[in-house]
This record gives C-alpha cells, structure tokens and sequence, in this order.
C-alpha cells in the first residue's frame, strides 16, 4: 500500500505542478482482477496486463515473495507492452519478479533488506546491492518504503530536470532526495545472522562510544579476539574494515544531529569523536560531499521556505 501511495502521488503532483498531464497511470494485474493490498484494501484494477496499450514505463510492485505467481505469464504479458522501449522497474520485492523473468541478468539491483539474503542466493547471475534504488539500467530496482520517494522523484527528474525536482520535493516536505547509492538501514543480526556475536558485540561498542571512539586494538580486546581476526570479521561480513565502519557509524550520528538539533557545528563534531571543527568539516565533506555548515544552511533554508506566511 505505502509503495503504490506514494508512487501514484509522486506522478500526480508532478501533473499538478506542471499544470499539464505529463504522466498518465494505468493500474495494472496479470487477469485485471482487484488486487489485495497489504493493509486488507482490495484495489480495483483498469486493465489485464495483457491487454495494455504500449507502455514507457512498467512498475511491479510486491510487498512479499511468497506468492505462487505464473512467472512465464507475467513475462509473456511483459512482451506485449513495447519491450524495445519499455522501462521495467521494480519496487520493495517486485525486483524478485523481474529478476524470476531474467530482466536483471548482470546488472545491480537492489531489495528490500528483509530479503536480499534470499535475492542474493536464488540470482546469483544478478549484482545484488543494499543500496536505496538503483537507476542506471532499462531495469531500475528500488527497496521500497520510504525509499520510493528518492526512486520517483529521480525517475521523474530524469525527464523533467533538476528545479521541477526541487519543486516537487517541496511539496512532499521532503528536505533532501537522498541518491540511489545511499545505503538500506539493515539491521545489523539481519545482515549477519546470529552466528557472528563478536562481530555484533564490536558494532554495539562503537555505537555506546561515539564521543570518545575506541581504537581498533581496544575493541578486539573488550570482544576477546585478535585485531587480524576481528578486520577478517569486518571484511568477511561487512565488506569493509572495523576504523572505516566507525568512522561511518560516526559521521551518520552527525548528519543527523546537524538536521535535527541546534546544536552548534563544533558541538556536534565533538560530539561525535572528534577533535576539531577543522577536522570534523573537512572529514564531513570527503565523505557526504558537502561542509557541516552547508548542511545545516540547507536544513534552515528548507524550514524557512516550509513556514507559512503568517507565521
């Protein structure tokens, strides 16, 4: 429900913005039956998917991969809807289904956290990401949930350029469209299962010692393992090694205190570790590609353009 609400709603307000319809929406099933939806609503549909018109774009959506779904239709009704120039994307587990009808043979895409374990082993022919969205291909893949914001609206941005984006993030109160490469927020035990509690008990030490960061040598003693066995732990599980991790770890806490408290820049970079404004700054602009303070004038600028007039 919430992929198809705010799916539909991205594409309406784009038509009210541009005071003209630039996209018209047929919902979609495989015999144009109603759809039950995850929240009990049954949706009513306009069309079978293979009695559709010649299509630009195609949008599957599925809230689960549990559901005995006839593959070879689906593709078969696929084929009739202008596949030389048709733009296949699929939202939350709808990237299963495209991936089941072999759409993302050799290509990134990405799904919902929950089952990117089970995506990574059935397709092992696709380049599975955590990533929020992934958009460079005829076969566009997103994670769903709020993440559908930054999908449509760079879906849209494509076509309408970067101030009707701007503009229509607006209307959605929306202070930032995060880019496709931002990473899902996976739950650490989800990612790793529970057969790595060393690897989970060092991510919780760095998470309670933001303000004073341990040194790699200390966490791999607090969890009593070697510091060459913990960065295997890292790299092995987590594609990365234990100091880049925390400094990650730490540069999201400050990104977030930047956006929702007023603390002052030098504040926030003590708090999150480190020892200088200087440092915090030029460390926060390698990594996010713009200062604190260019951070926190965004979040301002954003809030005095939301407030009312007559406020």
């Amino acid at each position: 429900m919430a992929d198809f609400a705010i799916a539909s709603e991205v594409l309406t307000h784009a038509n009210l913005l541009a005071e003209k319809k630039l996209y018209e929406t047929l919902l979609l099933s495989l015999d144009g039956s109603p759809v039950q939806l995850s929240n009990g609503i049954k949706l009513a549909m306009d069309l079978p998917l293979s009695y559709a018109p010649k299509l630009d774009y195609l949008l599957v959506l599925a809230d689960d991969i549990h559901n005995d779904l006839a593959t070879e239709e689906l593709g078969k009704s696929i084929g009739n809807c202008n596949p030389d120039k048709l733009i296949m994307a699929g939202l939350g587990c709808g990237s299963y289904w495209l991936a089941r009808g072999g759409h993302l043979n050799g290509q990134r895409a990405t799904i919902h956290w929950r089952e990117i374990s089970r995506f990574t082993e059935e397709f092992p022919e696709v380049i599975v990401t955590s990533n929020l969205y992934e958009n460079d291909s005829r076969c566009p893949t997103c994670a769903g949930g709020a993440a559908t914001f930054d999908f449509m609206l760079s879906l849209v941005g494509k076509e309408q350029g970067h101030e009707f984006i701007a503009q229509l993030s607006e209307l959605f109160s929306m202070e930032r469209i995060r880019p496709g490469n931002e990473r899902q927020r996976i739950p650490l035990a989800t990612r790793i299962g529970g057969s790595q509690p060393k690897l989970t008990e060092a991510v919780s030490l760095m998470e309670a010692n933001i303000e004073e960061p341990l040194s790699t040598d200390d966490i791999a003693y607090y969890v009593g393992v070697s510091r060459r066995q913990l960065e295997r732990l890292f790299k092995q599980y987590l594609g990365t090694v234990p100091s880049k991790y925390y400094l990650e770890l730490r540069l999201r806490r400050a990104r977030q205190l930047l956006q929702q408290t007023s603390k002052s820049i030098v504040q926030i970079g003590l708090a999150c570790g480190f020892s200088s404004g200087p440092h915090f700054s030029s460390t926060y602009r390698n990594h996010f590609g713009i200062t604190p303070r260019e951070e926190r004038a965004q979040r301002t600028q954003t809030s005095v353009e939301a407030r009312p007039a007559n406020s």
